[in-house]
């Protein structure tokens, strides 16, 4: 039996027509910008700077540390930022209350941010985080703190190891 030409036409375009591909290239495109997202997104973890000379002390408390300007206190120097702005045995001979390299740079950082006001007019104090071995002496600490309030940092925090809540295995 001969087909109609309606049925041969059909038969034509069925047969030109092939099963669709999946074109992988544009679907590696995206997923290739979908582990670049990712990356850079979850390395957005707050952590305080490591340093080799510098012991801190422990501490249970879970909150994370916020991003603010670091003093940290090695063996032998005061650094802000990883620059060093004073030598300790200098600092421990000096009479003086303030630190003066270390309000200079205070100073300098302050400058470089924007000044916010509380809503009764008043200058809000900046942020400082102060990594400080567990053995430092209490009249360098004293001067430190008195160079970070004269210079407005009056939220003061200081950094330390977080130990382990009690029952859990290291």
């Amino acid at each position: 039996m001969d087909k109609s030409k309606r049925a041969k036409r059909m038969e034509r375009h069925h047969a030109r027509r092939k099963t669709p591909v999946l074109n992988l290239v544009s679907l590696m495109d995206i997923f290739t910008i979908l582990v670049f997202f990712l990356l850079v997104s979850s390395s957005n973890v707050h952590q305080l700077p490591k340093k080799k000379d510098i012991n801190l002390p422990t501490s249970t408390a879970t909150k994370a540390p916020k991003e603010t300007l670091i003093i940290s206190v090695t063996q032998r120097s005061i650094l802000v930022q990883g620059r060093e702005v004073a030598i300790l045995n200098n600092v421990m001979r000096d009479a003086s209350p303030l630190i003066k390299g270390l309000e200079k740079e205070l100073e300098f950082q302050a400058s470089k941010s924007r000044v916010v006001k509380t809503p009764d007019g008043k200058i809000q104090g900046k942020a400082v985080t102060i990594m400080g071995d567990e053995n430092i002496p209490y009249e360098l600490l004293r001067k430190i703190l008195a160079t970070c309030r004269e210079a407005n940092y009056t939220k003061i925090a200081f950094a330390a190891m977080q130990k382990p809540a009690s029952g859990e295995n290291s």
